[in-house]
């Protein structure tokens, strides 16, 4: 049953990820040099504070720009604070119900407010086709 399959075992541990003080100029190189439109923001001690994403870095340039003001600023200006987690035990149905219901395209999974990964849709697809194909030899 695809409720026994959990996040812990489908997400990506390896991220990249931002401090509030990283120059939004920086998360915008960052985008672009490795091809993803978003990132988790952690403190020094690993916890989750926000996540940037590629609409964040847009509204920071536009919010510059018409204040006429020189743009720049940092990732902990324009971040998004109020961020959907999940555990790595959460199964992968209820992950995908986030996804279709929030619109997200990946999710931060936390352990008692640390970051230990994110699970993306792509994530999920991939182990849905692992469960299939387990169970049809």
């Amino acid at each position: 049953m695809l409720k026994s399959v959990k996040v812990a075992d489908y997400m990506t541990r390896q991220l990249i990820t931002f401090y509030a003080d990283t120059p939004l100029f920086d998360a915008i190189k960052t985008f672009s040099e490795h091809h993803i439109s978003g990132a988790p923001v952690v403190d020094k001690a690993g916890r989750l504070v926000g996540v940037m994403s590629e609409v964040d870095c847009l509204r920071g340039i536009l919010d510059k720009t018409y204040h006429e003001e020189e743009v720049g600023g940092t990732v902990g200006e324009f971040m998004t604070t109020k961020v959907d987690t999940v555990s790595g035990n959460t199964d992968i149905i209820a992950v995908a119900q986030q996804f279709i219901h929030r619109g997200r395209r990946r999710i931060p999974v936390v352990d008692d407010g640390k970051l230990i990964g994110q699970v993306s849709r792509k994530d999920i697809l991939r182990a849905v086709n692992d469960f299939i194909c387990k169970n049809c030899d």
